[in-house]
């Protein structure tokens, strides 16, 4: 058990993706500043979308799977939008990195490292692809597949 205070290592999956939000914030920052009309409304909603994406670099820091489900729906309206803006009005602003971490959070290793804590009889159990019963033993001939 870890001393008092000092948190675990989160998975290096998790952490490359709280980079690439903060990496996608800093594009947005960049680019909506310097491209936009420098209105108060541009700004603002700049503003807002930069604070949004490090909310949820925060959420995903913590490694749970709602934060993974948080970031998979957040991402998937944020590529959205911006393709429906580019196609509108020829903006990208991050929609390249939203959709760069959209593609990275769907890969099925970075969902595994999502995944909520197994229990230990069930670790070796979905390593040969069996499913296991709720009181954790293995049901054999139930494979995944």
């Amino acid at each position: 058990m870890p001393a008092t205070g000092v948190r675990p290592r989160p998975h290096p999956l998790v952490s490359l993706i709280s980079r690439l939000l903060v990496a996608q914030a800093s594009a947005a920052t960049l680019i909506g500043l310097a491209y936009s009309r420098r209105t108060v409304a541009s700004v603002v909603t700049t503003v807002v979308v930069v604070a949004a994406v490090c909310g949820l670099a925060g959420l995903v820091r913590s490694g749970s799977h709602a934060g993974w489900l948080v970031a998979v729906s957040v991402e998937s309206c944020f590529a959205a939008a911006g393709v429906f803006w580019f196609a509108y009005a020829g903006y990208l602003g991050g929609t390249l990195l939203a959709l760069i971490t959209l593609g990275t959070l769907l890969h099925p290793r970075v969902a595994r490292a999502f995944a909520p804590l197994r229990r230990a009889g069930e670790a070796a159990s979905s390593d040969q692809g069996s499913l296991a019963d709720p009181a954790g033993e293995v049901l054999p001939g139930r494979a995944l597949g």
